[in-house]
């Protein structure tokens, strides 16, 4: 913490006091600066400057699209810091009940309504290889290494399968969006003036319309009834004006949601035997019953429901 404190003396915060707010899946870490009213939060990516760039690029394109996103105030570059505006503390997953569920789910609908109108230009492609790399993660950090398990050729091949399959239905809905994906519980903040505050978007893409809806509804670390989450996906539908039947919007809401899982059972499983963070294998249960819960009703996914109960 030295080299921030020598760092804000030469900045207009060399006043404010400083404490750990938060660290989150990446090596970020995040601070709280504090003088009189005013609180600010500095984020630490010293350990990942090359993720700045993007972070204040992508930031910039939210703001113009009035999406809440938190004003950059100071920033360094070299040495990997930037000031933040403060949201400050209250998470959707600190707050979400069976009571609130609907009415915060449907502001931030309404936000991914306005992020899907943010400028996509220089965002990478969200394509059918990179919808498949992200599912390969699941093979190689979930079965293999976490579990572990050894897989047959034919286990294999279903997994291959069953991944290009969704990979194929992900690209039949729209796409070229703006896609936060990361759009989640603890990603999602509610200010003191009742706004929806959004953070961690530094890894934005170009791609399917539903992405965002299925990080949101099908979330890894809170559940609530998948009906009650379905007409949620409607209104999503009626919110952007699309001119789909009830059965479609919910397949592409399926297929993404699918894809999601199959990524983060993967992601999951690396934050431990790679990084050492275990407090993600406790959300792996939930993520596989989404998985279950929506695989079985496919014909195309089906196999892959029946490998997993096998092994």
């Amino acid at each position: 913490m030295d080299k921030i404190r020598e760092w804000l003396y030469q900045t207009p915060y060399q006043h404010f006091t400083i404490e750990i707010a938060s660290e989150d899946a990446s090596f970020r870490k995040y601070y709280r600066l504090t003088h009189a009213q005013t609180s600010l939060l500095l984020m630490d990516s010293s350990l990942e400057k090359d993720s700045l760039p993007a972070f204040i690029k992508v930031t910039q394109k939210l703001l113009n699209s009035k999406v809440k996103a938190p004003q950059i105030l100071e920033q360094n570059l070299e040495a990997g810091y930037l000031i933040l505006e403060d949201f400050g503390c209250t998470h959707y997953l600190d707050i979400l009940d069976w009571d609130n569920f609907e009415d915060l789910y449907k502001k931030a609908i309404d936000e991914i309504v306005k992020m899907q109108k943010a400028s996509t230009s220089g965002l990478p492609l969200y394509d059918k290889a990179f919808l498949i790399k992200e599912m390969d993660l699941m093979s190689e950090w979930y079965m293999e290494k976490l579990l572990p398990v050894s897989l047959s050729s034919a286990q294999k091949e279903i997994i291959d399968q069953t991944i290009n399959a969704i990979a194929d239905e992900v690209l039949k809905q729209p796409q070229g969006l703006f896609v936060h994906r990361d759009f989640h519980s603890r990603n999602i903040m509610l200010t003191k003036n009742d706004e929806v505050g959004v953070i961690d978007y530094q890894d934005a893409m170009r791609g399917a319309l539903m992405y965002d809806i299925a990080s949101l509804l099908e979330d890894s670390y809170i559940e609530f009834d998948r009906e009650d989450m379905q007409k949620l996906v409607l209104y999503f539908r009626d919110k952007k004006g699309l001119d789909i039947d009830d059965a479609t919007a919910l397949r592409w809401f399926d297929f993404i949601s699918m894809q999601r899982h199959i990524k983060v059972l993967g992601i999951f499983a690396r934050l431990y035997k790679r990084d050492g963070k275990k407090g993600y294998l406790k959300d792996i249960p939930l993520t596989l019953k989404y998985l279950f819960d929506t695989a079985k009703l496919y014909k195309e996914t089906k196999p892959l429901n029946q490998l997993f109960k096998e092994i």
